[in-house]
């Protein structure tokens, strides 16, 4: 199945002026960007994914990120997966001014990733990669439905070879360890469970369950057996999605000395929705 990208503004030049504008390296931060530990993890993924949206309708020359299956239903860029590397959030205070430099790629014909480098002053706080595929729901209103929408060849761009992409994909073939540096019998069950995501805060606008939100909802999870800690390394892979009202359940596991954790997000039938790894101070 293909996708199309259709044009819907009355004033394109309107929207693109003000793509370029979200695009702005530089950003004041206050209140809404900060945490006592510093940059908010979920606020600078929200806003990162914002950015790796806009991204991909700037290559694919549209006037806005309204994307469009030839048939016209609504498509979306969703996140595969995501890695938060040589994180210094704490180093970020109100009133630095925030540097965000980015960069796009074509991994496959239906992949793109995007990296992020994060700075304040002169000193970098971290590098973010962002792994996204276009979807669409094949029924409406279900989000155990999105399938994968390839581009048109015309479209295409030359392709990289990516390792997010790769541990991505080994991830949804069921491959338990997806990096080379967790490997889960050295990982005990430290707790399970039951969760179910606020419609009004965990969901998108698309209805669906917000990428930026798994690492939270880890963080939480973590946060009640764990002190809180700087965060040094994050990496979140993705497997589909849920409907509103539905319960997940998280299992938490932790490494011998407590530095490094594995979070599985399962559906209520046992299928696999996630997982996020951390590595803290």
């Amino acid at each position: 199945m293909g996708l199309a990208f259709i044009n819907t503004s009355a004033e394109p030049y309107t929207r693109r002026a003000l793509i370029e504008r979200a695009l702005d390296p530089y950003i004041l931060l206050g209140m809404p960007h900060l945490s006592p530990f510093g940059l908010s993890e979920t606020w600078l993924m929200k806003e990162l994914g914002h950015r790796h949206w806009l991204m991909l309708a700037q290559r694919m020359d549209m006037d806005d990120a309204d994307f469009r299956t030839p048939d016209g239903r609504e498509a979306y860029a969703a996140i595969c997966a995501t890695s938060l590397t040589q994180a210094h959030l704490d180093l970020a205070k109100a009133n630095d001014v925030l540097v965000i430099h980015s960069s796009m790629s074509q991994v496959s014909r239906t992949q793109h990733a995007s990296i992020h480098h994060v700075s304040v002053g002169a000193g970098s706080i971290a590098v973010v990669e962002i792994l996204s595929a276009f979807v669409a729901r094949a029924k409406d209103g279900d989000n155990r439905s999105l399938i994968k929408m390839g581009l048109a060849a015309s479209q295409a761009q030359p392709r990289s070879s990516n390792s997010l992409a790769a541990a991505a994909a080994a991830f949804r073939r069921g491959q338990p360890d997806v990096a080379s540096d967790i490997d889960l019998e050295e990982f005990r069950t430290v707790e399970s469970t039951i969760i179910r995501p606020s419609i009004r805060e965990e969901f998108n606008g698309a209805g669906l369950l917000y990428f930026a939100n798994f690492q939270a909802l880890a963080t939480r999870a973590i946060e009640e057996v764990r002190p809180p800690s700087s965060l040094m390394r994050r990496e979140v892979f993705f497997h589909g999605n849920i409907n509103p009202g539905e319960a997940i359940e998280l299992t938490i596991r932790a490494s011998g000395d407590d530095s490094r954790w594995v979070v599985d997000f399962h559906r209520t039938d046992r299928s696999r929705l996630g997982l996020v790894k951390t590595q803290l101070a």
